[in-house]
């Protein structure tokens, strides 16, 4: 496991790699970013980029996802994965911002988990991106780079993740390591193909250390 000290080299480097890291969904604000990431699960976010382009164009508020049928909806984010049940979240988180946030939404991640397809993660996304509260959601780039480098055990859950993040990080850095790590995950040290051998950080990873002695082997 890294210490401290360690930990604080890895985000300082993952910082000079990826210096414009930052949330790659499009919108223009707090509402159009909750369908957004709502859109995003088991998706890359370019596809939601591409959905939301002419979606966002026709919908714009709570009570423009109300005033078609569930069908059309359907028809409008087909292109995407699970398009049936995210379809029928986004309708309900609608009809919820109205109902209660008076059309809004809400700045806290206690209150944006009541919404409709918005888990732990959707909620830090927001509150950190649209809100700029300090917060780390953790994604499957963010837990895979957090273990592969030993910042996290391997059998911690995504909860455990973030609360170790959370513990070993200062809390003004929370939001900016969060797209960072996602950056290096994404476009580094990926799931199948990580850049090992050409990774700054591979003195330091206990995981890149293993690939390349197999590599040798």
């Amino acid at each position: 496991m890294l210490n401290k000290t360690q930990i604080r080299e890895v985000i300082d480097v993952m910082g000079e790699m990826f210096p414009d890291a930052h949330c790659e969904l499009n919108h223009k604000n707090p509402f159009e970013l909750v369908i957004a990431v709502a859109l995003s699960a088991q998706c890359t976010d370019a596809l939601v980029n591409k959905v939301t382009k002419n979606l966002f164009e026709k919908y714009k508020t709570p009570e423009d996802y109300l005033a078609v049928s569930l069908e059309e909806l359907q028809q409008d984010i087909r292109s995407i994965g699970l398009f049936r049940n995210k379809a029928k979240n986004i309708r309900s988180l609608s009809q919820l911002l109205l109902e209660n946030y008076g059309g809004e939404v809400p700045n806290e991640r206690d209150e944006l988990v009541k919404l409709p397809g918005v888990g732990r993660k959707t909620a830090n996304v927001v509150v950190s991106v649209a809100f700029g509260v300090p917060a780390i959601a953790v994604d499957t780039h963010v837990e895979r780079v957090s273990k592969r480098l030993g910042i996290c055990k391997w059998k911690d859950s995504v909860l455990e993740v973030e609360k170790t993040l959370m513990r070993k990080l200062p809390e003004e850095e929370w939001s900016v390591t969060h797209h960072r790590l996602i950056f290096f995950g994404r476009y580094h040290c990926k799931a199948q193909n990580p850049q090992c051998d050409s990774c700054p950080l591979l003195e330091m990873c206990r995981e890149g250390k293993k690939r390349m002695k197999k590599k040798v082997g």
